[in-house]
């Protein structure tokens, strides 16, 4: 298969992000009087918008509407301030994206953060490479594993799926990818085991960034 684009998920595949988000998400629980959560916990909790990620955080009696819209008001704000201090793109990520345009990959981003967060971002730590299209969970509220963003995506730009490369690093991303009709590929370096990803409908797996140049 000759493929034309790459679709690749932010958090995890893209930028080490974890760190952050999890030290917003602190700050918020502790704002509520809520303890607070450990780095290898809030590994298995973000992925899946932010509404879930409160959710997941939040204590089991404390998961009441009120407390929960409260938990993302203030994670948000608190991720405004701070998602940039300790968030950087993986290593061998800034070579795999200048290899991907000298090749004349078309490269899109698709997340479950925030469009605002998911643009800024992107825009700020990867703005040296050319993404046509850079999207994340917008009014509609629509969030993967929900394929209609990732087809959405090859519709605008006149690409079939099946000649995306979807790159992602955990269950979410596997089966967004399949229910796309897109080459899912397990990014071993990100948030998740490989394990999650082969049960989930991962094509293939790779352990570093460059490793994805081997499939095209």
């Amino acid at each position: 298969m000759t493929y034309q684009a790459v679709l690749f998920d932010l958090d995890g595949t893209l930028l080490d992000t974890l760190e952050d988000l999890a030290d917003a998400m602190n700050a918020a629980l502790a704002d509520l009087e809520c303890p607070a959560r450990t780095l290898e916990e809030y590994r298995f909790f973000v992925g899946d918008g932010l509404r879930t990620y409160a959710l997941r955080s939040l204590p089991t009696d404390r998961q009441d509407e009120e407390t929960l819209r409260r938990c993302c008001e203030s994670f948000r704000r608190a991720y405004a301030d701070g998602w940039r201090v300790k968030t950087r793109p993986y290593e061998g990520i800034a070579e795999l994206l200048t290899r991907l345009t000298e090749r004349g990959l078309v490269m899109t981003v698709l997340s479950n953060k925030p469009d605002d967060f998911t643009k800024v971002m992107v825009g700020e730590l990867l703005g040296d490479w050319r993404f046509r299209i850079v999207r994340g969970v917008r009014a509609d509220g629509l969030k993967k594993p929900d394929p209609t963003g990732a087809v959405a995506i090859a519709e605008e730009l006149e690409i079939a799926p099946e000649e995306f490369l979807y790159l992602g690093d955990t269950d979410t991303d596997m089966q967004t990818a399949n229910a796309a009709g897109m080459f899912a590929v397990g990014a071993t370096w990100g948030f998740r085991p490989a394990s999650e990803l082969t049960e989930n409908g991962a094509k293939e797996l790779i352990d570093h960034p460059l490793d994805l140049l081997k499939l095209l």
